[in-house]
């Protein structure tokens, strides 16, 4: 155990858990200001992998315990940063669950599209795999849902990593059906 908590600056990072049987599953994508790492007890449960060049901060996680119990404000940040994760995880959970390739791959990309500056414009950091295996879907199925949508005039494919939402709300419609 490291005993570290990772900040990204610059890049993505990629968390995965490998089953018994050797199938990767991606639990989340982060990106630039994205805080990871912190997990419960002493031992992490999952990998962190760069995406590509990678620039990131390391905290030890006895500082922010530290910074936690001397500071209010610390301790309520870090309560909301966990609970937005929680309520991610929860979400993702549900995508999984509930929802049909499309309509995964529509969340996918509204929850990216939330996440970066120009909501409508998306450099996708991470391949079609790693779509397919954080969605838990084929890669195949996932380039079958782009190319769909590009169909519909949902979203336009300048080039594999670069998407543009041209219709917002077609992608909505598809996510919540």
């Amino acid at each position: 155990w490291s005993g570290k908590t990772e900040i990204a600056f610059r890049g993505a990072v990629r968390t995965i858990r490998f089953s018994s049987d050797g199938r990767r599953q991606i639990l989340n994508f982060y990106l630039p200001g994205d805080i990871f790492g912190l997990e419960c007890g002493k031992h992490h449960t999952l990998s962190a992998e760069a995406i590509g060049d990678t620039d990131l901060s390391l905290v030890r996680r006895s500082l922010i315990d530290t910074a936690a119990k001397q500071d209010a404000s610390s301790a309520q940040a870090l309560i909301s940063m966990m609970q937005r994760q929680l309520q991610n995880a929860q979400e993702h959970a549900l995508v999984l669950g509930r929802k049909g390739a499309g309509e995964r791959v529509a969340a996918f990309l509204l929850q990216l599209a939330d996440r970066v500056t120009a909501q409508c414009e998306i450099d996708l950091p991470m391949s079609r795999a790693d779509i397919a295996d954080h969605l838990a879907l084929t890669i195949e199925t996932v380039s079958r849902a782009f190319t769909q949508m590009e169909r519909d005039r949902t979203i336009a494919l300048p080039s594999s990593r670069h998407v543009v939402v041209r219709d917002r709300c077609a992608l909505e419609l598809l996510e919540a059906a």
